[in-house]
């Protein structure tokens, strides 16, 4: 599971919550992207910083951009409804987007943040399902 493998960089090689997203993954689903590319998302933990975007959501939409944009966004068929379906299941189970609202009710001593990162894969690898699923594609 994806989220098996994010708790292995979460915890053990001490990534924030947007990093141990993309770098699990980046294994889970072959994404073939290399270590310097993943810290693009590494200012999006603790909300981009700021307390803003919960950086582990950018973190998953970011992976949906990888699995369905070919080229330019604009033109794929697929990611707006994918990151629509994902955006309905983040924002139902962590009740809203801002890191400032949800790491009050999420945190846990000695766990920072894993709880969010645990819902977020879990919501990212059902979309994904989903979405293959609905394209007649495996999962």
């Amino acid at each position: 599971m994806l989220k098996d493998l994010a708790e292995i960089y979460y915890f053990e090689n001490n990534y924030n919550c947007a990093e141990s997203i993309l770098r699990a993954a980046n294994e889970y689903y072959h994404l073939e992207l290399h270590d310097r590319d993943m810290i693009l998302v590494g200012a999006m933990g603790g909300g981009i910083q700021t307390g803003n975007t919960c950086g582990a959501f950018i973190a998953a939409a970011s992976v949906l951009s990888m699995l369905y944009v070919p080229e330019k966004a604009h033109e794929s068929p697929d990611i707006s409804p994918v990151v629509t379906r994902l955006t309905m299941k983040v924002g139902e189970r962590l009740d809203g987007f801002l890191c400032s609202d949800i790491k009050p009710r999420m945190l846990a001593p000695g766990q920072r943040c894993w709880n969010t990162v645990e819902i977020v894969c879990d919501a990212l690898e059902e979309t994904i399902a989903e979405h293959n699923r609905l394209r007649g594609e495996s999962v």
